[in-house]
């Protein structure tokens, strides 16, 4: 990966400079033709075409139901058109399955990651390879060439490690990964920085640009119109089920996208009087925990005012999950004293408490760890 270090973020974390469009006199790498999709009382695809080029970044872009994943479910084989065409290469193809999918070398990162969270990445990466769990020899070889892949592009990850125990972060990196020890050469990322800090996009965002220089092709979705900016060569938008445009990134502006997605022009900045700070509704005095014989948090103090935001920055893996955790009962610390309101918490916080005392939590890990998903709303 390139050194990241001077290059400028713009807005909520987009590299500096527009990439310019590739240029090819050959068949697109990917072809979509009016394609239909529709469920129920939905039609959530209505005619429609796009393509994507060897060397693009496309941005796909749109507000949540506009269409866009179903779309890219319908690429991958996990959905099937009611009616519209696909070419690879300028040749019709009919994907009627993910296997069939990953063969003709089309790959997606989804918004939530179909890992098998029992088993490791290499684990996870060979059962894609063959219908049936792959011997121990076949694992290990995998394991050796994911990290030469893994040092290529400055994916980190170790193969060995079994994915529930892996950050949000590094198992996007690890379905990154995936795909390309599976070759693909179309590369679909729904939604990829919605669990990234901004300096992890940022790296995001360069690995993008060291795919396309290799000549595959980059489709990423969102509805974050700052991150499109910088990163992408063309823009599609995507509204009620159908494609209303397709401009270049070097011509776009967030008002220009923002209009596309939604009809009709909209305020992007809203200016409101920032608010007095109060008395400390959370006081963290001393803070300290162990895990596996070392260090985890070391004498963490701050406080947390009334109408206050405090940010905590970090690189993934330096404490703020175990951070998050002793905050809320989940892990008691070691040493150090919490104050709600006044009222210290020292050894006697259980997430109940914590809940009690008017506390919530947005985990990284929504998915996973912020609903029951089984369970109606």
């Amino acid at each position: 990966m390139a050194d990241t270090q001077d290059r400028t973020l713009v807005g909520s974390g987009v590299p500096a400079g527009t990439p310019e469009p590739p240029t090819s006199t050959h068949a697109p790498l990917l072809r979509l033709n009016n394609i239909t999709k529709t469920f129920p009382g939905v039609v959530a695809n209505r005619d429609v075409s796009s393509e994507l080029h060897a060397g693009e970044i496309l941005g796909l872009l749109g507000e949540n139901g506009a269409g866009k994943s179903t779309l890219m479910n319908i690429v991958t084989g996990i959905l099937r058109p009611d009616a519209g065409t696909i070419e690879l290469n300028g040749e019709p193809v009919q994907i009627r399955n993910a296997q069939q999918a990953r063969r003709l070398g089309i790959g997606m990162v989804h918004q939530h990651f179909m890992l098998v969270p029992t088993m490791t990445v290499a684990e996870n990466v060979a059962l894609g390879l063959r219908p049936r769990r792959p011997p121990i020899s076949d694992v290990t070889r995998i394991a050796s060439e994911l990290r030469e892949v893994s040092a290529r592009y400055g994916l980190h990850v170790e193969p060995n490690a079994v994915v529930d125990s892996l950050s949000v972060g590094a198992r996007q990196r690890a379905e990154i990964l995936r795909l390309l020890h599976h070759r693909a050469n179309v590369l679909i990322f729904d939604e990829p920085t919605s669990v990234l800090t901004p300096q992890e996009w940022l790296d995001l965002s360069e690995v993008f640009r060291d795919l396309a220089a290799e000549g595959r092709g980059i489709i990423f979705i969102t509805h974050k119109l700052d991150e499109l900016l910088g990163v992408a060569n063309r823009c599609t938008v995507m509204r009620d089920g159908e494609v209303v445009g397709t401009i270049p990134a070097a011509g776009a502006d967030r008002q220009t996208l923002a209009t596309m997605m939604v009809g009709r022009e909209v305020v992007l900045r809203v200016e409101r009087p920032r608010p007095a700070a109060g008395d400390a509704a959370l006081e963290v005095r001393g803070l300290g925990l162990h895990s596996e014989g070392r260090a985890v948090l070391d004498d963490i103090s701050f406080d947390v005012r009334r109408g206050e935001v405090l940010g905590i920055v970090g690189v993934d893996g330096n404490g703020q999950s175990e951070l998050v955790q002793v905050l809320t009962g989940l892990v008691a610390a070691d040493t150090g004293e919490i104050v709600f309101h006044g009222r210290s918490e020292r050894g006697e916080l259980t997430p109940r408490a914590f809940i009690d005392l008017g506390g919530a939590v947005i985990p990284e890990d929504r998915h996973g760890r912020g609903v029951a998903v089984d369970l109606n709303l």
